[in-house]
């Protein structure tokens, strides 16, 4: 099977995982805080692909000689932008709906390739842009601009999606230097898991008790949405540029409005149908322009 389709139907079931978690992510925080679930969720994360390092990449690893240096500083931005996009998007669901939190993350669509082209030169297919302003347009119907609160909700949320972009397309460049996505997934959740257990302790009261009170909530949000998800996200960035990939990724917000819907009563109008509808045409276009287009584009 071609790798880019391989990459292709990673990113997508990615997108699946991250806006059905969006789900266990509002329930979760009845007995914690954001801080304390984000904290769980990492933790577990990095539980979960244990094993699968030890048995795929561990040997192959041992074997070969790295910059540890410049691995640990990768993990460590990596862990950093995750703890920060998770911790503030968990925040936001105390103030948002589900769907709104989702569409408000789903920003980094336009994030991704303004860093990639502004700061690192990246060559961007043309389709990238009028695919990503077709994203913001859908993204702006699913949204509740009437509500303040819900407004400072995402605020807190779009303040993440640049967490979210800076670690796509850092995710991007790391695995040109260092090709192992269970080794970066699972390093990056530890360290996140750490990050955001500092203020978990300060502002909250994280204790065992209270974490296992939220236990099916946080093992969904964590085993699936923070280990084999972002596992996903690795190996779909593999073979993938990240402005394209972060387009497929804003799928995650139409999976959400859509969970929230059938699972959470949450109204889902005729204009939010057509903001899903607008979301996905922009997946497709920016995936199909290219190949048939004239023009090219590469990894970073």
């Amino acid at each position: 099977m071609n790798k880019k389709l391989i990459s292709l139907v990673c990113a997508v079931s990615c997108s699946f995982i991250w806006g059905s978690a969006f789900i266990a992510q509002d329930m979760g925080m009845d007995y914690i805080g954001p801080f304390s679930f984000t904290t769980g969720r990492m933790f577990l994360g990095f539980i979960a692909l244990v094993p699968f390092f030890f048995i795929f990449e561990f040997k192959k690893i041992k074997e070969k000689k790295f910059s540890y240096n410049i691995i640990l500083f990768y993990l460590s931005l990596l862990g950093f932008f995750l703890s920060g996009g998770n911790a503030l998007q968990q925040y936001s669901l105390l103030y948002t709906d589900v769907a709104n939190s989702a569409i408000f993350t789903i920003f980094y669509v336009l994030i991704v390739p303004a860093i990639s082209y502004f700061l690192f030169s990246k060559k961007i297919h043309w389709s990238v842009w009028p695919s990503v302003f077709v994203c913001i347009i859908g993204g702006y119907l699913l949204t509740e601009i009437n509500n303040v609160t819900v407004r400072l909700g995402d605020s807190l949320v779009l303040l993440g999606a640049f967490f979210w972009a800076f670690h796509i397309v850092y995710l991007s460049k790391f695995l040109k230097l260092f090709n192992y996505p269970i080794a970066i997934t699972m390093g990056a959740c530890l360290i996140g898991s750490i990050i955001a257990f500092i203020p978990s302790l300060v502002f909250e009261n994280i204790t065992l008790g209270n974490l296992l009170m939220e236990k099916n909530e946080l093992l969904y949000a964590g085993v699936l949405s923070s280990g084999i998800a972002f596992l996903l996200q690795a190996y779909s960035q593999q073979n993938l540029s990240p402005a394209p990939v972060a387009i497929i990724f804003s799928l995650e917000g139409v999976f959400a409005a859509i969970f929230g819907w059938i699972l959470l009563n949450q109204f889902l109008s005729d204009l939010k149908i057509f903001g899903i509808v607008l979301i996905l045409i922009a997946v497709i276009f920016s995936q199909l322009a290219p190949i048939y287009g004239k023009k090219s584009y590469g990894r970073n």
